[in-house]
């Protein structure tokens, strides 16, 4: 699969969990003038001087200004839609919502007791109709697709971006500025691993709790801005208590939320948590996905709410721009992922 070979590339430069020499990628110091307080003194390795390379890359590891454009291997697809702009959410990371980690900055909760879910989360206010969200995920590996989804999908759609994206906090901070939420996607062990292998940061379900705990600070520290986790894969992980318990703890004590693609329904934490009913594109067509996006549209009428998961492949961004601005006028609202989150 390509992502692995992505992810194996990525893994070989960022280095492992537990040492080796870490590549970090800085901006050159005038670049980092805009940088939030403390921001770049968290950028630190796990171990190890850092081999600090002069180039200024396009997707930075500094936030971008809000609204600031990211020229990446062309625009998107023509007649994809157009573009949202001017309704950015704050760039992050948010004072009080951060401290320096082993590998990087990690998330935290402020000392008013407001949690990252709740500030990094876009924000929503409910209008009396059913309320229908959507999680489109898999992205930050291809910057056409990347690209397409931040700027011409409606801002209430959420996106979630794989750990693995090299330039991860640019494209974070190029979606928020365009008004979308963010999850951050936690590879997690499948039942046919290691032949289904989602990279070397994989939550394992026989994984000790330390060892998970210190695989998921490496993905949190990736990048900021984002207000939870969401699943990549995971049937194995999700279904074994001890694992999925360490995971929880420690997703609920750094105040995030968690949003499954339906393989943890009956999953709680004491954290927000959110279930998508239906994958709209497990059959990759477009008559097949607007028969799923209509089924989302019927489960919001019957129970108020409905959750629906998509990856960015091309058809899928069409196919859900096209239903995200003619949705409301059939009585719904559209919302993000974080409006349909609970406690359990």
């Amino acid at each position: 699969m390509v992502f692995l070979v992505v992810a194996y590339v990525l893994a070989s430069l960022l280095g492992p969990p537990g040492g080796g020499a870490v590549r970090v990628r800085l901006p050159l110091q005038a670049e980092l003038r805009d940088a939030p307080a403390g921001w770049l003194q968290a950028l630190k390795p796990v171990q190890g001087e850092a081999q600090v390379r002069h180039d200024v890359v396009r997707l930075s590891e500094r936030p971008l200004a809000p609204g600031a454009a990211v020229a990446m291997n062309g625009p998107p697809s023509a007649g994809a839609g157009p573009a949202f702009a001017g309704q950015g959410l704050p760039v992050a990371p948010i004072t009080g919502f951060y401290a320096p980690g082993p590998g990087g900055p990690l998330p935290i909760i402020a000392q008013d007791g407001r949690t990252p879910a709740q500030v990094y989360a876009r924000p929503f206010k409910s209008n009396g109709r059913p309320k229908v969200a959507l999680v489109v995920g898999g992205l930050g590996l291809n910057a056409r697709a990347t690209r397409q989804a931040i700027e011409t999908l409606r801002p209430e759609i959420t996106l979630s971006f794989v750990v693995y994206a090299e330039g991860l906090q640019g494209w974070i901070d190029m979606a928020r500025a365009h008004g979308h939420e963010v999850l951050l996607e936690t590879p997690m062990e499948p039942v046919d691993y290691p032949d289904n292998d989602p990279g070397p940061y994989t939550l394992m379900a026989a994984g000790q709790p330390p060892e998970t705990v210190k695989k998921l600070e490496w993905i949190l520290s990736r990048a900021t801005g984002y207000f939870g986790l969401t699943n990549y894969l995971g049937s194995r992980f999700l279904a074994t208590d001890p694992a999925y318990n360490a995971f929880a703890a420690a997703v609920k004590g750094r105040g995030l939320a968690f949003v499954d693609d339906g393989s943890a329904a009956r999953r709680g934490g004491g954290m927000p948590r959110a279930t998508a009913e239906r994958v709209i594109d497990d059959k990759v067509s477009g008559p097949a996905i607007d028969q799923q996006l209509l089924a989302l549209e019927a489960g919001a009428l019957q129970r108020g709410q409905a959750l629906g998961a998509g990856f960015a492949y091309p058809v899928t961004l069409e196919k859900v721009a096209q239903w995200a601005n003619e949705v409301e006028t059939r009585g719904y609202q559209l919302a993000p992922a974080s409006a349909l989150t609970a406690l359990r």
